[in-house]
């Protein structure tokens, strides 16, 4: 259903059920993973020590879900650590950044990568780039 503001003004479409998002769709992002905050200890967990988290999942999930759960002392956001995020590929970071009007800190957490957090109405997003394409 079309919305339409009161005034001379229209508000654009929103999108229907069946279209697939504007990052997908037009972007051309590319689903990477789901990151989901927990406090419970895995198994198969690794510890990433620099970042004071441990991550499970991500290599084994055919879903791309990565569990992380984290130290006390975790320099990872608040909201990173408390509100699941998704993450997508992309070709080049500060292109998808221009995309979407936003700014964002780009890090390399290892060789060949590079990321970029956002936020989208109290939801983190997650940017990556492979520099070194697998």
């Amino acid at each position: 259903m079309d919305q339409k503001a009161n005034d001379k003004n229209t508000i654009p479409e929103y999108r229907q059920d069946h279209e697939p998002p504007d990052v997908t769709e037009k972007f051309g992002w590319k689903y990477h993973h789901l990151g989901i905050p927990t406090d419970i200890p895995r198994p198969d967990e690794i510890h990433l020590k620099e970042y004071g988290m441990h991550v499970s999942g991500f290599k084994t999930s055919p879903f791309g879900i990565e569990w992380m759960r984290f130290d006390e002392d975790s320099p990872i956001s608040k909201l990173t650590r408390t509100v699941p995020h998704i993450a997508f590929e992309v070709d080049n970071i500060e292109s998808a950044l221009a995309a979407v009007n936003c700014e964002s800190e780009i890090s390399s957490p290892s060789e060949g990568v590079r990321v970029a957090m956002i936020i989208h109405n109290g939801a983190p997003i997650e940017l990556i780039e492979f520099t070194g394409k697998r």
